[in-house]
This record gives C-alpha cells, sequence and structure tokens, in this order.
C-alpha cells in the first residue's frame, strides 16, 4: 500500500475540521430564532399576568411536580420551567429588571393572568407541606413583591368570595359595581377597605 502525501492528509483535516465548526455555527444560528421566540413568549407572559411567581422546585421530585401542576392547572395557572438567561431578558424588555438576582438555581414560574389570590393560596399551601419548594419573588400587576407580601396575597378570600362580600357592601349604581368588576384586584381590594372604613364609621 502506497504512502498518503502528507499535504493531502493535511487538507483533509482541515476540510473535515472545519466541517465540524461549521455545522457546529450553523446550530447556533438555528437556535438563535427559536430563544428569540423563547423571550417574547415570556415578555408576554410577564407583561399579561395578574400574579407572576417565581419559585426554587429544586428537591421535589416528578410525582410532587406533576400533583403542583395539576393543582395550578385546574385554578387556570401556567406553570413553566424556565432558563434563567432568557428570563433575564424577557423581564428586561418589560422593565422587570429587579427579577435579575432572583434568577438563580433551578427556576419555575407560575402565571395567572384572572385570578392573582389563587397562586398565592397554591403555592403557599403547597409550600408549608413540601419545604423543598421556595417562593422567590412575585410581580402583581407589573410591581415586584416579596414572599411576605405573597404570603399575605394567600391570606385574603378567593375572588368569587370577595366579590360575594362587595355585592352586598355597594349601595352604589350598577354601572358603579360592573367598573369595580372590571378592574384589577387591587382596585377591587381597595374598593373594599373604604367600604369597611365606611362602616367603622358610620
Amino acid at each position: 500500500m502506497g504512502l498518503v502525501c502528507p499535504d493531502l492528509a493535511i487538507r483533509a483535516f482541515l476540510l473535515w475540521k472545519g466541517g465540524v465548526n461549521l455545522s457546529a455555527r450553523k446550530g447556533i444560528s438555528m437556535a438563535r430564532p427559536e430563544k428569540v421566540a423563547i423571550v417574547e413568549e415570556l415578555s408576554e407572559k410577564l407583561a399579561a399576568s395578574q400574579l407572576t411567581v417565581l419559585t426554587d422546585y429544586r428537591g421535589l421530585n416528578v410525582k410532587d411536580i406533576t400533583e403542583l401542576r395539576k393543582k395550578l392547572r385546574e385554578a387556570g395557572i401556567e406553570y413553566k420551567v424556565v432558563k434563567n438567561t432568557l428570563t433575564t431578558l424577557a423581564a428586561k424588555k418589560v422593565e422587570l429588571e429587579e427579577l435579575e438576582p432572583h434568577l438563580v438555581g433551578p427556576t419555575a414560574i407560575a402565571f395567572s393572568s384572572d385570578d392573582p389570590v389563587a397562586p398565592a393560596k397554591i403555592l403557599s399551601d403547597f409550600a408549608q407541606d413540601h419545604k423543598q419548594l421556595e417562593l422567590k419573588v412575585g410581580v402583581l400587576e407589573g410591581k415586584i413583591i416579596d414572599t411576605e407580601a405573597i404570603g399575605e396575597l394567600a391570606k385574603l378570600p378567593s375572588r368569587e368570595v370577595l366579590l360575594g362580600m362587595l355585592l352586598g357592601a355597594m349601595q352604589g349604581p350598577v354601572g358603579g359595581f360592573a367598573r369595580v368588576l372590571a378592574g384589577p384586584l387591587t382596585g377591587f381590594v381597595r374598593a373594599l377597605d373604604q367600604i369597611r372604613q365606611q362602616k367603622e364609621q358610620a
């Protein structure tokens, strides 16, 4: 068998090596649109959610996570495991840079676009029974809240109970009642507090 020309061997090696690098670069390029789409999706969820809660699920087993997802899903809440780097970019897009220090370690986020009380209740109750679940921080209608505030939010009655309380207490016209129902929870709770203060002064 004849000897292989050294120049040919070197060129073959470089061509092979270049092909590997080209393929790798192509893979990175192909992944970029997917990452952009994920950042866009996360930023939209952060902007639309009435209450967002960041959690560290480290230590929970598959059964625990499945149970938690089921509880949240039944309440209309999405629970999503996220990459911290992409979530940091998404948070910056919606001016929630304060989330960045909390985006370390395993992170899963609960998004609730309708009811801010339900996720606070479900996650707080679950964390009491499963100490491995850590609530990191929350976002209530675009404002950062700490875990203590999440706990206080969890103590509020459900939205249905609050609506019933307000319906029984309000003496104003139907139009005003409808406007409160359509408004965010913070305004809703504020209206209840005003009614309570009026009753105490009467």
